[in-house]
């Protein structure tokens, strides 16, 4: 590959250096009077007539009034050249791509106005405009107008302006001639150099447009006018809006004397009603005691003989839940009986009505407190309990957030659907404010580990194989279980040797299980050994740390 210092070469530019005439396409044809403003079916019939008119056959005339050979075949040159030009200008200005590269390099006066006076903004303005206005890609482009152009108008033509989209193109010099390149690498590198140079230019071009129409606008004598109304509307408003503050401040000061008044004169009626009040409640309360203590008074001898297993403390019951209408009805209605049976029949009945009263009241008050979202406990308001969230609930409900994510079209009641165990869209707004954000437990993390890790391999010993009996581990020994006649028995030091020596063998699982639990509990975690020995399968927390020892020191001696 190529690198792009030898791309730099001046062999694949364009040769259109400076002194070149171009050819006009369009005075060839005979409409350089229209240039870009001529028509596909104007350019197609104004070739078929140019094309008839200097074609070689219809001009072989002229070659008989040359006298020599050499001016006979001058002349025959000079007549194909031309209607081979005549040919190319055809061919450049009837394809729509080529016709607007050759517009664009066409004669064409950039100046920009940059100040004038208001009376001769639109003589000075207005031809720039026009002028300009050959690029846009929108046909045709809205005039300035003149000074009695309505102001909707107006602004219509400055959003058209200041959005202009133009098709111009800008051919430069050095640009390079994609035909020339030498690999596939090289013309795409060229392709990236004419892009870069283009971009330059459309953005030059956007500038010197945006140049424009910034200078019309400032000094437009429509615009002017109507920003000196809109001020002068402005310090109205603000003169207008300092009287009414003023005027409301006023009145603010008068309505809260007039208030204050007020509110001395009802705070006067409402001590003097409260006063009232508390007088008649302090007479009613007199007569109820009153009432009781007859009611009291006059039970006293069908308490005494228990009648209907009437006591003491349902009377008690009676004076506490009856109000005092009740009581003096219920005590002259005692008073005018004559048997005591009778008379206990009417203290039952009046037991029976306080106890309804009092389940009604209840049932009354529970009944606003769950219309409120809560429940009455010990005499108090309490919020109503809500259910907790399970594991599996709190998992539903992350996948959910991210399956359906902001912007989907009733979003919680479609997780509320996806989790599908009844929770309302209040729960679960609540619960992404509280139980999604809730940092796991540090003191659960281990047992959660030993939950989510895989079973432990079972390790077979030499000595005994181990059974599952509906499922309880039993040990099953293998060798013999008592010494065969004329075998000589092991002594205890043998066996404890052999034992110690089976529990420091260590299997390739065992060794994984290590390495593993080591990297989930690092150094900082409390009870470290414990849970590695815990996640070891058959091992203690001193084979462990001998294990890692050694581990370690294995280690240690390959790095040697």
């Amino acid at each position: 590959m190529q690198s792009s210092d030898s791309y730099s070469s001046s062999k694949g530019k364009k040769k259109t250096a400076d002194g070149v005439i171009q050819q006009d396409h369009y005075a060839l044809l005979g409409l350089g009077h229209l240039r870009y403003l001529a028509t596909e079916e104007q350019i197609r019939k104004s070739y078929r007539e140019t094309a008839l008119k200097h074609h070689p056959d219809k001009q072989a005339a002229l070659l008989l009034g040359e006298e020599t050979e050499a001016g006979k075949q001058a002349k025959k040159d000079e007549i194909e050249n031309r209607f081979k030009a005549i040919q190319e200008a055809y061919e450049v200005l009837i394809d729509s791509t080529r016709r607007r590269i050759y517009d664009s390099t066409d004669e064409f006066d950039d100046e920009i106005p940059t100040d004038c006076s208001p009376n001769d903004f639109f003589k000075v303005f207005g031809p720039a405009f026009m002028r300009n206005g050959r690029w846009s890609v929108v046909q045709p482009i809205p005039p300035l107008g003149d000074d009695t152009m309505p102001l909707k108008e107006v602004d219509s033509f400055y959003d058209f302006w200041y959005g202009f989209k133009s098709w111009r193109e800008f051919p430069h010099d050095e640009e390079f001639d994609l035909e020339q390149a030498e690999s596939r690498d090289h013309k795409r590198w060229m392709e990236r150099q004419n892009a870069k140079l283009s971009e330059k230019a459309r953005k030059e071009e956007h500038a010197r447009i945006r140049s424009l129409v910034d200078n019309a606008y400032k000094r437009d004598p429509r615009i002017m006018r109507r920003k000196e109304t809109l001020k002068l509307e402005k310090q109205k408003k603000k003169e207008a809006k300092f009287i009414v503050k003023k005027q409301q401040e006023e009145e603010a000061a008068k309505v809260a004397e007039e208030n204050r008044k007020k509110k001395e004169e009802e705070d006067k009626q409402a001590a003097e009603a409260a006063s009232n009040q508390k007088k008649i409640k302090e007479k009613e309360k007199k007569l109820l005691r009153k009432e009781r203590t007859r009611l009291r008074t006059i039970s006293s001898p069908v308490v005494s003989e228990n009648l209907l297993n009437l006591s003491s403390d349902d009377v008690e019951s009676i004076c506490m839940k009856l109000d005092l209408l009740q009581l003096k009805k219920l005590c002259d209605d005692f008073e005018g009986q004559d048997g005591n049976n009778k008379k206990a029949e009417l203290l039952k009945s009046a037991l029976s009505v306080g106890i309804q009263q009092s389940e009604k009241e209840k049932d009354s008050v529970v009944k606003k407190s769950q219309e409120n979202g809560s429940i009455k406990v010990n005499g108090s308001l309490a919020p109503k309990k809500e259910k907790p969230w399970g594991k599996e609930e709190i998992e539903l409900l992350r996948k959910g957030i991210v399956k359906y994510p902001k912007g989907t079209s009733r979003r919680w009641e479609v997780v509320a659907e996806y989790i599908g165990t009844g929770r309302s869209v209040e729960e679960i707004l609540k619960a992404t404010k509280t139980v999604l954000l809730q940092k796991p437990d540090s003191a659960k993390a281990f047992d959660s580990f030993l939950e989510k890790r895989k079973p432990a391999v079972s390790i077979a010993s030499p000595l005994t194989t181990r059974e599952e009996v509906d499922g309880v581990s039993v040990s099953v020994s293998v060798g013999p279980t008592e010494s065969q006649p004329g075998q000589p028995k092991p002594s205890q030091s043998e066996e404890a040797g052999s034992s110690g020596s089976d529990q420091d063998v260590w299997t390739p699982v065992q060794e994984t299980a290590l390495v593993q639990a080591l990297k989930t509990f690092p150094k900082e975690i409390n009870q470290r050994w414990e849970r590695v020995a815990a996640a070891v399968p058959g091992k203690t927390v001193n084979q462990c740390k001998k294990q890692f020892a050694l581990l370690k020191e294995k280690f240690r001696n390959k790095k040697k």
